[in-house]
């Protein structure tokens, strides 16, 4: 089976390094584990030296090389020793993807400036630093993909969590405007468009009457999973999406298609 065998080829991540920023818990970690199955030896990095040092041992189990290196999206001198003693090791980083974020829900006349810098930061400036470090050897080896982590909010108003939506809508804008300037280096820029997940994080909200609403305005009316997540990550990551960028891969069970008013 030639054609089956050349299909599979085109998702094996095998040889490829990838870095995930934002790796060590909920979103990041569990694709940073499935770009690891996938083939590829992978760098989980958070500012947590705990959480590192667990994910890493995952990554290992799997039987794929990775790091041990703490980084904060909000420092760019963490971000460079981190892209430093990755090209060190493995010389050259095929795959950014960048899943740090954060949010609080606050009615916006009451948004304290100091919480609103520190969320733009985090997910949007962030995002910048991020690229610009890991971007310049991408470009300079006129290869590589960056995926990063949009949100609905990327596209709708979301009640209530404002600083949230202005970041995440300004990383969909990002996330196009890098794409169209890094083509020419043979760099694609991509972005995954999670619906409603559940995490450790959102339990309670989920299972609040508000998350009720969300699963109401969801078409396949449940929550998605996590490792629902892995699939599109593998895709933006390998030679199958090789031609794929400025592109939004929603995964949502569809919210967006319907418009979020059932």
């Amino acid at each position: 089976m030639p054609e089956l065998a050349s299909a599979r080829h085109l998702f094996d991540l095998t040889g490829r390094v990838a870095v995930v920023v934002g790796g060590t818990s909920g979103i990041g970690r569990t694709l940073a584990i499935g770009l690891a199955r996938a083939g590829a030896d992978v760098v989980a990095t958070g500012r947590r030296t705990e959480r590192v040092d667990e994910v890493a041992g995952a990554i290992e189990q799997i039987g794929r090389r990775t790091l041990r290196v703490a980084s904060d999206v909000g420092r760019r001198d963490t971000l460079e020793r981190l892209c430093d003693e990755c090209l060190g090791a493995f010389g050259r980083v095929d795959v950014l993807l960048y899943a740090a974020g954060i949010t609080r829900r606050i009615p916006t006349l009451d948004m304290p400036e100091e919480e609103w810098d520190r969320i733009l930061d985090t997910n949007l400036t962030g995002l910048l630093r991020t690229s610009q470090v890991f971007g310049r050897e991408m470009a300079a080896r006129r290869s590589g993909r960056v995926i990063a982590i949009a949100s609905l909010s990327s596209f709708v108003g979301i009640y209530e969590v404002a600083a949230y939506t202005a970041s995440k809508s300004g990383l969909a804008g990002l996330t196009r405007a890098l794409a169209v300037e890094w083509a020419p280096y043979g760099v694609t820029v991509n972005a995954i468009v999670p619906g409603v997940f559940r995490t450790d994080l959102n339990t309670a909200l989920l299972d609040s009457p508000r998350g009720q609403e969300f699963l109401m305005r969801t078409p396949m009316r449940r929550f998605g999973t996590v490792e629902e997540l892995v699939g599109a990550a593998v895709f933006l990551a390998s030679d199958a999406a090789g031609f794929v960028t400025g592109q939004f891969l929603v995964v949502d069970g569809g919210i967006l298609a319907s418009g979020m008013n059932q």
